[in-house]
Formats: C-alpha cells, structure tokens, sequence
C-alpha cells in the first residue's frame, strides 16, 4: 500500500524550513502532497497564490513523489479524496506543538485513518517562520537566503 502524506499549510510563503520537511518526509512516505489551503482566520494572503504554487512546482519539478494542490476544505476531508491516511506538521516548539496537537486531535476526530506526524524543525530553520519573512520583505528587506526559490 502507497504511504501518502499531506503537508497542508497556507505557506505564504513556503520557506526553507517547509522544504527541510518536505525532504525529510520523502524519507518516511512515497508521496507528498503540499496542501495550500486557505486558512480562515487570515484574512488577506501577502503572497498571491498562483506565484506560490509555481515557485512550488519549480522547486520540486525533478521528482514525481511531490505535488502541490490548493484547497478550500477541512484537511481531513482533502486527505480522504487523496487516499492520504497521514499528515506532516513540522514543529519549531512547544508553542508550535500545542497549537498542532489540538488540531490533530480534530483532524483525527473527523478522520480516524489519520495519522499526524510530527518533524522537529532542522535548527538552522527553527528561527524561520512566515510571518517573519513577510514583515522583512512588506519593508524591502532581502529574505532570498529563506526561500527555495527566486522571487
């Protein structure tokens, strides 16, 4: 049986430490889907989500064990559609675990044949978030040494 793991996030924008996880989960499963989802409690995405996917596709382009797909469902109900009985979170912390736990909880609820699997962040990446390279380039700040791609 095919393992398949999804790897949802809003990745806006997909950074370094999303593909330090994305590798190490190729290790684990046969195939990754990057879930973009829309996240509800954001209200406005700073990056446009079509550049995004591309930059995606781009940085996995050699390898058909990745795919990158946007959604706009429960994660629980995308995994079943994808025949996916796990997720990939990646953890920075305990605050990271916290919030990921009561999520997996949830997905688990709704999903039973979902399994969530924690990574600890690489800790060259453990400093990256997001938000932070938002705020350095919303103000011109170089954030290229974040990114797998060019943007």
């Amino acid at each position: 049986m095919k393992k398949i793991a999804i790897f949802p996030g809003s990745f806006d924008p997909y950074t370094l430490g999303h593909h330090d996880i994305v590798i190490r989960s190729l290790a684990l499963f046969d195939e990754v889907i990057i879930g973009i989802g829309y996240n509800s409690s954001k209200k406005n995405r700073y990056f446009d989500i079509d550049m995004m996917v591309g930059k995606m596709e781009e940085v996995y382009q050699d390898t058909n064990r990745v795919k990158v797909i946007v959604y706009n469902e429960l994660t629980s109900t995308l995994a079943k559609k994808h025949n996916a009985n796990f997720l990939i979170r990646g953890l920075r912390n305990t605050t990271d675990f916290e919030y990921e736990n009561t999520i997996s909880q949830m997905n688990r609820y709704l999903n039973d044949e979902l399994e969530t699997v924690f990574l600890i962040t690489s800790p060259r990446f453990a400093a990256i978030s997001s938000t932070v390279i938002r705020e350095v380039h919303k103000f011109g700040g170089d954030v290229s040494e974040f990114l797998p791609y060019k943007l």
